[in-house]
């Protein structure tokens, strides 16, 4: 490919983050530049004293209808569209007054963070940008002799280029250019898309789009073959996407994803009511714990499984403690994802260089209503958010007996863990903790047995007589289609069950509740995670 070299003798300049503006233009008018801006970039321009023309002054036209109407002209398009050296174009350009632009500098209304801070509709709509995207992607597709700037960080990249050429861009500078501007108004318009769908209630739309915008290149993905990248979306809640890391290597693709998974368990807890620890591997709880302090929940949790524990990821639902912090570098842990950290808990944390960090800010709202997705062959599954909630729900005794309020205080915590479960799901729970946990088992009885048994290894790693399954509870992602899961459960001691119910054999399945003196609780809503 040749490097087509182009010289910028012309700029556009119409941005809604004017960050940088006065510093860029003025690195722009030094290299002999000529400057045209809009509205309110015009006049910071002139402010600062920098020799710009209005818009207005290239097209003949004011700006008009609240500033609708600016850019949107022949004189600006036509100066984008333009192919250099076509003779007929440059016949037109000649016969209309249009001076080529040889660099378009946009970005655009900030959509995205008027419906984030909850704005009303008609604010949001007035935040649609229309004459940007417009010129980014005439621009775009005029590469060849365009650059196009739809990101403050590529000012220094446009400078750089600048100077390392005379003046000039090369081609694959400008393809690349164009590349990530027409990305840029695929995610807005996707975002302005979507949020649109949410409002007339549309569900299932016929054209669904997803964007987002990287935050970094990863080493690889779930394997060293495999590329990676993670991205945020337009409208990221706390967690990941937000988090802040103080400490530690660089995360993996199946760090982001299995320390998203923690957070997303403990965000189900509220913090001004318990304090709650998940610790999460591959992408599945092998333990969780609530109590009064961060370090009681962190060893309940620990207690669980403490040997599927090593190499984990631990997450809390509030700011990290000293004492939580020397209790988890006793043993090898990959993550920790909190909202904040003490500044006592960070120096101990910085004990252990490879410990990684993350400070979010704050929980994710559980309740909160998006969209998740994943791909197949061919295409890919839109569903919205499981943001169902067990405090929620319409909780029905379907036993003779009813539980203790001991007992459906466990149920509640159990189901609230078996929803980030992995499908078969079945979670042992005792004293606001895990004791046991069935994940991933094509048979719901397997699972129901898996989970006994890590609950009789766990009373064995701490040098208990009996099995922690004993007098526990057990929840259920879904209902038993037989009793013999649930019978299962009873055979390893526990009490009572919560379930969503809903099998055509419910009947069968609480007759054998019964008959073993279980209570057993039905939810109506399933929590399958496959």
């Amino acid at each position: 490919m040749s490097e087509k070299l182009h010289p910028i003798a012309r700029a556009l300049i119409s941005v809604s983050d004017k960050s940088g503006l006065v510093e860029f233009a003025t690195a722009l008018a030094g290299r002999s530049i000529e400057i045209v801006s809009t509205g309110g970039t015009h006049k910071a321009l002139v402010a600062a004293g920098i020799a710009a023309r209005d818009v207005s002054e290239l097209t003949g036209f004011p700006e008009m209808m609240d500033g609708r109407v600016k850019t949107l002209h022949p004189k600006v398009h036509g100066g984008l569209l333009a192919i250099r050296e076509n003779p007929e174009h440059e016949a037109a350009m000649l016969a209309h007054g249009i001076a080529p632009i040889d660099l378009l500098v946009v970005n655009l209304y900030p959509f995205e963070a008027t419906v984030a801070k909850g704005a009303g509709f008609d604010e949001c709509v007035e935040n649609i940008d229309i004459g940007g995207p417009a010129m980014i992607r005439a621009a775009s597709k005029n590469f060849d002799a365009v650059s196009v700037i739809v990101d403050i960080a590529d000012y220094p990249r446009l400078l750089a280029e600048l100077d390392a050429r005379g003046g000039k861009t090369s081609l694959a500078f400008r393809r690349a250019l164009a590349q990530k501007a027409f990305a840029r108004t695929a995610v807005y318009d996707a975002g302005i898309s979507n949020w649109l769908a949410a409002q007339i209630g549309e569900t299932a739309p016929d054209y669904r789009a997803f964007g987002g915008r990287k935050l970094e290149s990863l080493r690889y993905g779930e394997n060293p073959h495999q590329a990676a990248a993670f991205y945020a979306n337009e409208q990221p809640s706390f967690g990941l996407a937000t988090a802040r890391q103080i400490q530690g290597k660089q995360l993996s693709y199946n760090n982001v994803g299995d320390t998203d998974a923690a957070l997303e368990l403990v965000s189900e807890f509220d913090p001004a009511t318990t304090a709650a620890v998940a610790i999460i591997k591959h992408a599945n709880p092998c333990g969780a714990a609530q109590a009064a302090s961060l370090a009681e929940a962190y060893r309940l949790a620990l207690r669980s499984d403490p040997v599927s524990a090593f190499g984990g990821i631990i997450a809390m639902n509030r700011p990290l403690d000293a004492e939580t912090a020397r209790e988890i570098i006793k043993i090898f842990t990959e993550v920790i994802i909190a909202p904040d950290a003490s500044e006592e808990a960070r120096a101990i944390i910085a004990t252990k260089l490879n410990l990684r960090l993350l400070i979010t800010g704050g929980l994710p709202d559980p309740r909160r209503q998006e969209l998740t997705f994943r791909s197949v062959n061919g295409g890919f599954l839109v569903q919205g958010r499981d943001n169902a909630l067990v405090d929620d729900l319409n909780l029905q005794v379907v036993t003779k007996r009813a539980p203790t309020q001991a007992e459906r205080d466990d149920l509640k915590f159990a189901f609230r863990v078996a929803k980030h479960v992995k499908s078969n799901a079945i979670v042992y729970a005792k004293g606001g903790a895990t004791v046991g946990i069935g994940a991933g088992q094509m048979s719901r009885v397997d699972s129901s047995r898996i989970a006994a048994q890590k609950a009789a290894e766990a009373a064995k790693a701490a040098g208990l007589p009996e099995s922690l399954a004993k007098g526990a509870v057990v929840a259920s992602d879904a209902f038993f289609p037989f009793a013999d899961g649930l019978l299962a459960a009873a055979a390893a001691g526990a009490t009572a069950v919560i379930q969503p119910g809903g099998s055509l054999r419910d009947s069968d399945v609480i007759d054998a509740a019964d008959a073993a003196g279980l209570a057993m609780i039905f939810t109506g809503a399933r929590h399958f995670r496959h």
